[in-house]
């Protein structure tokens, strides 16, 4: 059985909306749109290129799907092109019956075909995909959460952990601060979360 790893770009305050571009997701109102751009630098975008390098398959909500559609194919040679328009793709989608963008497949019943899909890869990636990720997250099918922190807060706009299931996490590896700021956290599921836990009596003596 392979991974379903999710990569996300995140604010400190947990919004994960438009990172990438001012028209890439203005829904409700939101104006910060491309905020991840003054943050890149060489070593955080090796990072990202190394994940990207290791998918072996995409499963996509459909907003992020449709954007991804519409921009990768027209990209020509490339390197992350190339990855992702030869890699099978998979859309969470209802609605959608005929995906334009080549080698995509439609799930309908995210809790019953994810878990099919996780057999037949090695590293399956959800990038941004918010609601997906949250449905993945309550159903256990997240198997690491690679979250890259901008050191940024918008007070606004849509956040991963709003809504769902509690949980704990455990770092998987080291975490990686890049020079301008950014900080990549690589978590693994840690089963429940301990609660009920008192400062006062509970901790050991020196």
């Amino acid at each position: 059985m392979g991974i379903i790893v999710v990569d996300l770009f995140i604010t400190l305050d947990g919004v994960y909306q438009a990172p990438g571009g001012p028209e890439e997701d203005p829904e409700g109102g939101f104006e910060f749109g491309g905020w991840q751009g003054p943050y890149l630098d060489e070593e955080s975008g090796e990072s990202i290129g190394a994940g990207i390098d290791r998918l072996q398959a995409l499963l996509l909500g459909r907003k992020t799907y449709d954007i991804f559609a519409g921009y990768w194919p027209n990209q020509g040679d490339q390197p992350i092109a190339v990855k992702f328009n030869a890699v099978p793709k998979f859309v969470a989608s209802r609605t959608l019956t005929d995906p334009s963008w080549a080698g995509t497949t439609v799930v309908t019943d995210v809790a019953t075909e994810v878990r099919a899909i996780r057999d037949r890869f090695d590293e399956i990636h959800v990038i941004g995909s918010g609601d997906l990720v949250r449905t993945l997250l309550n159903e256990g099918l997240v198997d690491r959460l690679n979250l890259l922190v901008y050191p940024v807060v918008f007070g606004t706009g849509k956040r991963l952990w709003s809504g769902g299931a509690p949980g704990a996490f455990r770092l998987a590896e080291p975490p990686k601060v890049f020079p301008k700021g950014a900080m990549q956290l690589v978590y693994e599921p840690a089963g429940e979360v301990v609660t009920g836990f008192d400062m006062a009596t509970d901790l050991p003596e020196a």
